[in-house]
């Protein structure tokens, strides 16, 4: 699903994005914003929790600066759903490798520019 990422693009089935964004059940909600800068809290994840995914994937950036809220953290463990926070590089390997087995997972990602890239090889993801 996730074809490319470098620090500060996510190219996603053949269509660019600059900035963060959430994947639920394969649909992209772009132009993500949390309402505490670099945490992430359960009024931010609502939508992917009403969806009622198995998994949860959150990539917290190239410098791994965004955080997950303890509420949320407890939210998603009294619902019963696996949490997996990561730097993006590894959070999109993560991402494609379960959705790819046809696991019921949802995503967020932080994803503003960087001053330096590192790139997913595209050859993981086929």
């Amino acid at each position: 699903m996730i074809e490319k990422y470098t620090s500060g693009r996510i190219i996603i089935n053949n269509k660019t994005y600059h900035q963060d964004l959430k994947i639920i059940q394969g649909r992209v909600v772009d132009n993500w914003w949390r309402k505490t800068g670099h945490l992430v809290d359960v009024n931010d994840m609502d939508d992917v929790l009403n969806a009622l995914p198995d998994i949860i994937v959150i990539g917290t950036g190239y410098a791994e600066n965004m955080r997950v809220s303890e509420d949320l953290t407890s939210e998603i463990r009294q619902r019963d759903i696996k949490l997996v926070a990561e730097d993006t590089y590894k959070a999109v390997q993560t991402f494609n490798d379960l959705f790819s087995k046809g696991k019921n997972v949802s995503g967020a990602t932080r994803d503003r520019r960087a001053k330096r890239r590192r790139t997913v090889p595209t050859e993981h993801f086929t």
